[in-house]
């Protein structure tokens, strides 16, 4: 017992003494100082310190400027040293449907509805369950913390299952339980998921980490009573609409045989369009529809992986971008991607944008860098809390190594960042002040266990859809 007493006595003396010394230093006690690294901070006038510092107290960032200045104002309970890497936001993914990563490679080579018709919605109806849904949830994870997404937005099933695996694992999500109108793993009718979906906004609601979300499917697979029931849900309490939108030709085609409408204007005369909707992939859009968008102050997600493997089409980036609409990057589904790679779908955007107008400078190294990030955060509504570096902010940060032979020289880091780097080279991850990741080891989750349980499911997939 006194032995004890002397550990805990002798643990408070040297808290009391680094309070001392800080005092008497002049500097604040914080819970991390990242020091010694390239800062891309994505702030408003999109400042890269060189040898720069980010202080970080609880949840929270407090400073952000060059390192002799903030280690002259902070003292860190923890510091890291970044020398050699580069600092910034942690990315932000505006579309998936994280538990599809178990349906990953199940079928190639298709157009969306095809795809969806003969392969997925059979699969899901076969194979989706809590526990599914959960391994899943906790395998996407794994890969969103090694790659350096901190922020991410999904639809599906069992959202609930889905909130909580990612709050386990310290990612900070926007989670829409999915609206659709014929019976699926956790809802025989619309009236169960919007109930679903009711019980998943009280549950979450003012959660530091989980905003949740209502996620009616799409025009195609929902009727208008349905698609308003879903929005008025949203909006009585306030939280994101998540959508796909305008993804085909042959969706643009459906609408115009089914409304005499495309499907923007099918919304806009539903009512349906307003802040708070996220439209996923929104590629058959028209420049007044563009502006439409805009005045409904509506958010999209570009997600050119999955729109060029399905052959969905190229959206309008530069056209969106012009027009100030908001707009972030996703990665869709691993089902379609394959992958959850920000970096990867920061890189293809670049060069989709580039192919597709003709001008090599039509989205560029820094602009595609704020589509993951700012841009990311704008369309999701959150740009006041995460999305760059800035004192205020959460503290939603990565730290990417710059020192592999590929990486060398590095002469602008933002481009080094978009045509260079790799989920993989990503090193630290931090969320609301927490480390996920250090050094690229996952703290939050059990990687081995993680990779066993997906292998475990993948057997069950195979046999449920052969």
């Amino acid at each position: 017992m006194k032995a004890r007493f002397a550990i805990v006595a002798a643990l408070l003396g040297g808290l009391v003494a680094l309070a001392v010394v800080s005092t008497q230093t002049g500097q604040r006690q914080v819970s991390i100082v990242i020091t010694n690294g390239t800062v891309v901070t994505m702030d408003g006038s999109r400042r890269v310190i060189a040898d720069g510092a980010v202080a970080i107290d609880g949840p929270g960032i407090v400073a952000v400027d060059a390192a002799d200045v903030v280690e002259r104002r902070f003292r860190g309970a923890e510091t890291i040293d970044a020398a050699g890497q580069v600092v910034l936001p942690g990315l932000v993914n505006t579309h998936t449907h994280a538990p599809m990563v178990l349906y990953r490679g199940l079928a190639d080579d298709l157009a969306l509805m095809e795809w969806l018709t003969k392969y997925i919605f059979p699969a899901e109806a076969k194979t989706v369950s809590p526990d599914f849904v959960r391994a899943g949830t906790r395998l996407a994870a794994l890969e969103m913390i090694q790659s350096g997404t901190t922020t991410y937005a999904d639809m599906y099933y069992f959202e609930e299952e889905i909130a909580r695996e990612t709050k386990a694992a310290g990612l900070r999500g926007v989670l829409g339980q999915t609206i659709i109108q014929f019976p699926v793993a956790d809802a025989k009718t619309p009236a169960d998921a919007l109930a679903r979906a009711e019980a998943l906004i009280t549950a979450f609601k003012g959660d530091a980490l989980i905003t949740p979300a209502v996620a009616p499917h799409a025009i195609y697979t929902l009727d208008g009573p349905t698609l308003m029931a879903a929005r008025t849900l949203a909006r009585r309490h306030g939280v994101p609409t998540l959508i796909h939108l305008a993804e085909t030709s042959d969706e643009l085609n459906t609408a115009q045989e089914r409304f005499k409408a495309s499907p923007v204007n099918y919304l806009e005369r539903l009512g349906f369009l307003g802040p708070g909707v996220l439209a996923a992939h929104a590629v058959w859009v028209s420049d007044a529809e563009i502006a439409l968008l805009r005045k409904r102050e509506v958010g999209v997600s570009h997600n050119p992986e999955s729109n060029m493997k399905l052959a969905s089409g190229t959206a309008p980036v530069t056209s969106y971008r012009a027009a100030e609409v908001a707009i972030g990057l996703g990665t869709d589904g691993a089902a379609s991607n394959n992958d959850l790679d920000m970096f990867e779908a920061m890189r293809v955007a670049s060069l989709l944008q580039k192919v597709r107008t003709g001008d090599p400078r039509a989205l560029g190294a820094a602009a595609a860098l704020e589509l993951a990030t700012i841009g990311g955060a704008r369309a999701l509504g959150m740009a006041s809390q995460i999305g760059s570096l800035e004192p205020g902010k959460r503290a939603d940060v990565i730290i990417v190594g710059m020192t592999a032979a590929r990486q060398t020289p590095m002469y602008d880091p933002v481009s080094h960042l978009v045509y260079t780097t790799r989920g993989d080279d990503v090193r630290t991850t931090i969320v609301n002040g927490r480390v996920l990741m250090r050094d690229r080891r996952v703290l939050t989750l059990d990687e081995a266990a993680v990779l066993a349980e997906a292998r475990a499911w993948a057997v069950k997939v195979r046999a449920a859809v052969n």
